[in-house]
């Protein structure tokens, strides 16, 4: 289950503590529509002031997640990466610069590229009394992803933006993450077609010298058959209450679905397998569906015959490298 820091959620809820519910509820409905759709943007989605609070309302611990679960893999592959720099691209409101320095502490200088001049100042409201202090001094610069060249940083993060550009500004966006020398992270709807931009972005990152960190256990063509599945991952939410009222919703959580990439052009670091799929229990037995080092799709049956084996493999969730 994935939290909030405190800090985050005291700030959230001041921000939205005198914001009508029905003015939260219009422009929920307005906003998911349209993310729903996954077309590219040729004006920012978010479009007043309204939209960007809605959006931290409901998007912000969904994010946070998303890209919190996705470096937390990073982290486990590579246990001695302590990034200094980051560079957050279409960073919204901030969720990836909480994600970030709550999975690296070592994260000093942190700069955030956004077009929407309300969710800057929205994002600089929330990090003004953050506890962390490189959140806290987080450099908001405007700009569009299309227009703008970036400067180098260990960690470089990119979190649900690739659906609001054409397939064009993609691949231009790809090929200047390509130059970098640290880590750059993709994360997207885990959707069909979040998937199909990962995977487009994984080819063209390894053609241009990257290797993938996280989550595929290999540089190899991704053995998923295309047009009948996907990859994707799972992290489950806390609802706060006006999470709950703005999306009308009753349940206190929420799984956020999610596909990502994690790659580098001078880091090496592969998971052995990893789970695809919730492993199913059965009495003695459990079923893995992996994603394997010779980029194949292998299920493997671990029963209880097989003692610590097995008690690992109970303990093991959908996403996690196997063997842990």
């Amino acid at each position: 289950m994935a939290d909030l820091p405190q800090d985050l959620r005291t700030a959230l809820e001041a921000a939205l503590s005198n914001v009508p519910a029905a003015q939260l509820t219009s422009s929920f409905q307005r906003l998911s529509t349209r993310y729903r759709e996954e077309q590219a943007a040729t004006s920012p989605i978010m479009a007043s002031p309204a939209d960007v609070i809605t959006y931290s309302a409901y998007r912000m611990p969904a994010t946070f997640a998303a890209v919190r679960s996705t470096l937390e893999q990073v982290a486990l592959q590579l246990p001695d990466f302590a990034p200094v720099k980051q560079l957050d691209l279409g960073g919204g409101t901030g969720s990836a610069v909480w994600a970030a320095t709550d999975v690296w502490p070592s994260l000093a200088n942190v700069t955030v590229l956004e077009q929407v001049t309300e969710a800057i100042a929205l994002g600089k409201k929330l990090t003004a009394n953050a506890e962390s202090p490189a959140v806290r001094t987080t450099t908001w610069t405007t700009g569009r992803l299309d227009q703008s060249t970036f400067e180098s940083a260990d960690l470089v993060t990119v979190s649900y933006v690739l659906s609001e550009l054409s397939t064009e500004q993609q691949q231009n966006l790809v090929a200047q993450l390509a130059t970098q020398q640290g880590l750059v992270a993709l994360i997207e709807p885990g959707t069909p077609g979040g998937y199909e931009r990962i995977v487009a972005a994984r080819d063209q990152l390894i053609a241009a010298g990257h290797s993938v960190i996280a989550p595929c256990p290999h540089d190899l063509a991704c053995p998923i058959p295309r047009g009948r599945d996907w990859c994707h991952f799972t992290s489950r939410v806390n609802r706060s209450a006006v999470h709950r009222r703005t999306k009308g919703a009753e349940l206190g959580f929420e799984d956020e679905k999610f596909s990502y990439v994690v790659t580098s052009p001078t880091l090496r670091a592969h998971a052995a397998n990893r789970v695809l799929r919730h492993p199913q229990q059965r009495k003695g037995l459990v079923s893995l569906r992996l994603c394997t080092d010779a980029g194949e799709l292998r299920e493997e049956l671990v029963s209880k015959r097989q003692g610590p084996l097995y008690r690992t493999a109970r303990n093991t969730e959908f996403g996690d490298p196997w063997p842990t």
